[in-house]
């Protein structure tokens, strides 16, 4: 069965995504009815293969070793190094022979100390490749979810000050865009079976999404092609000649501020344009790339002035054009009504050599969904055909002197008339526009949330979460920013600990607690190493278990160490401060975000950024739906 997912619903769903961004805040943000979007940062730790392990012999695999498979290590096709060591896991770099070695699921994994077998063995599971310079691509399923969820750093509330739909950019660049498509509403491929013909744009595209038919000039105002020179002689248009804009200069053409039409000089390819908007400073620095430009908010002021032109008059034609140019025919200039559903519509014709010379639309009219210019003689009350609306060509503009002789029946020509989108050039601007991408500009400024965006690391991972939980209970996150880490109020330490080193606790009941750093602050006043601070750290179930659990850190009196930086210290268990950004309780504290709650809708792997005090990062995420 022929079926398709048009771009309208593409549309239908950014526009569903921007607009729960500007629901209700305040008392009613709670309410289930309602959208919550987060974006978050995450993955403190590097990149690097992941390979999971099980049924090991009791020989230890050692951080620093290589691993091979195969019957012996001068002929494996697998080898690595050993970065970390988990319980069920491997974190592995310098991957060979080649980088797309890869080990299938259940096969021997030996240790290789550089000179000879290690003894250790285990069989592999899971293998993902990656490497500080090629992040692993996302996957979509619940494990890595759950994954996702244990490394985030630090989320921040999506509104609608952060977010706008997108298009293509391009721009007003008579090298890199010589020629731009007109708007029509009838681009169509042709298949290369099934007796269909259609009808390409200048450029090539076989549908509007595809065509470039808008721009942006060299004063952010973005205009819409409507015309571009087509004719029976110029069936793809013809070169762009004067940039478009609200205030051209000498001999670079008109602008019409009643109709938001930009025309070309006469002595021009004859180019008409279509003002939409203008793009204000706050939104060229905060959503215009290299790739896309912004489509302004409704609020905007000149979005409206297009609005209004559209509403007061909507589906007019503003173009008509020569499809033929027919032969025999009387020189002259005539008139000929736009027949349609519509009302109005009055086409100036020019007639010279016999043949049709030039169109101009004198009055766009309204209400035309489908719409014709018959090339004939004028009709008037009486004359077979008259439906009481005048037909044909007429010698005056007001369409009341019919002419006669002008059209003999051995003349030829055709008029197309390009029919506006539903409501008129102006009057839609994201389905006009095909605004299926929403761009978030998300800015982190310095220790952002008192704290919640830790300056002493970095991140790998960034995403947008849909209605997260407040850590604790069943009650939407509505904060404006939330920390996703634990956090130990520690005091006598003896060193400051490190970003990305592991730290241990050996636990009061027994086995022990592991944790990755995400940041180590000092306390206020403490100038010297190590001392009293605040430190936060990811637990995940793939790299922090023991004996098969993940354990807590505790207020127990006994010490957290770094693996690398050997800092140690205890959790201050009298501590119930708000520091950085996380309020503790008994010197302990618990993620903001209620752990897999919510949705991830979106997620992008990324190398790292890194942060620091005084930076701002300015994070644009392009989705499309």
């Amino acid at each position: 069965m022929a079926a398709i997912i048009s771009d309208k619903f593409r549309i239908f769903n950014a526009t569903q995504f921007l607009e729960s961004l500007s629901e209700p805040v305040g008392g009613a943000d709670t309410s289930p009815e309602k959208t919550r979007m987060y974006f978050f940062v995450g993955r403190p730790q590097r990149w690097d293969a992941y390979l999971e392990i099980f049924n090991a012999n009791a020989t230890a695999f050692v951080a620093g070793n290589e691993v091979y498979i195969g019957a012996n290590y001068a002929s494996a096709t697998f080898k690595a190094t050993i970065r970390v060591v988990y319980e069920n896991s491997l974190l592995l770099h310098s991957v060979g022979p080649q980088t797309n070695s890869v080990p299938t699921a259940g096969q021997a994994l030996k240790g290789w100390n550089g000179t000879a077998d290690t003894n250790a063995e285990a069989l592999t599971g899971v293998y993902r490749y990656a490497t500080e310079d090629v992040p692993p691509v996302p996957l979509d399923n619940q494990t890595e979810k759950y994954d996702v969820y244990d490394d985030i750093i630090a989320a921040k509330r999506i509104t609608t000050d952060f977010a706008r739909s997108v298009i293509r950019r391009f721009n007003w660049d008579t090298a890199a865009n010589p020629k731009f498509d007109m708007w029509k509403p009838d681009y169509s491929t042709t298949p290369g079976s099934g007796g269909q013909i259609g009808k390409a744009a200048a450029t090539g595209a076989t549908n509007i999404a595809d065509a470039k038919y808008y721009l942006i000039n060299s004063q952010y105002e973005v205009f819409k092609c409507l015309y571009n020179g087509e004719s029976d002689l110029a069936p793809t248009g013809l070169t762009a000649t004067n940039e478009p804009k609200t205030t051209p200069s000498g001999g670079q053409g008109t602008y019409a501020s009643a109709t938001g039409l930009f025309t070309e000089d006469p002595a021009a390819n004859g180019y008409i344009w279509k003002f939409m908007y203008t793009i204000p400073t706050d939104d060229v620095l905060r959503f215009l790339s290299t790739d896309f430009m912004p489509i302004v908010l409704p609020t905007n002021a000149s979005r409206q002035a297009t609005e209004a032109i559209a509403t007061a008059a909507p589906n007019s034609v503003e173009v008509v054009l020569i499809e033929n140019q027919g032969s025999g025919l009387t020189n002259g200039v005539y008139y000929a009504p736009i027949v349609g559903d519509g009302t109005g519509g009055v086409v100036e014709v020019t007639v010279a050599g016999g043949v049709l010379s030039s169109l101009t639309v004198t009055n766009p009219g309204s209400g035309y969904t489908y719409a014709t210019v018959p090339l004939q003689d004028g009709l008037e009350n009486g004359d077979p055909g008259w439906t009481g609306a005048p037909i044909g060509l007429y010698s005056d503009a007001g369409l009341t002197t019919k002419t006669s002789g002008v059209v003999p029946s051995n003349a030829t020509g055709a008029i197309e008339a390009v029919l506006p989108p539903q409501g008129g050039h102006g009057s839609n601007f994201e389905e006009e526009l095909n605004a299926k991408r929403v761009m978030t500009n998300i800015r982190l400024t310095y220790a952002e949330g008192s704290g919640d965006f830790p300056v002493d690391n970095d991140f790998r991972r960034i995403g947008i979460i849909r209605d997260p939980f407040a850590a604790g209970g069943s009650t939407f996150a509505t904060a404006p920013t939330l920390s996703g880490v634990y956090a130990a109020k520690v005091t006598g330490a003896t060193a400051d600990f490190i970003a990305d080193e592991v730290i241990t606790q050996t636990a009061a009941a027994g086995g022990s607690a592991f944790g990755t750093v995400v940041s180590w602050e000092r306390d206020s006043g403490n100038a010297g190493p190590g001392g009293a601070g605040v430190l936060k750290y990811i637990q995940s179930p793939s790299l922090h278990t023991d004996a098969g659990v993940v354990r807590e850190f505790e207020n127990s009196g006994n010490a957290i160490s770094g693996a690398q930086s050997l800092a140690s210290g205890t959790v201050d268990a009298g501590n119930n401060d708000t520091l950085v950004g996380v309020t503790f309780g008994s010197g302990l504290a618990t993620p903001e975000i209620g752990n897999n709650t919510g949705e991830i809708i979106y997620v992008e792997n990324r190398r790292l950024i890194t942060r620091a005090a005084d930076q701002i990062e300015d994070i644009k995420l392009v989705i499309e739906f």
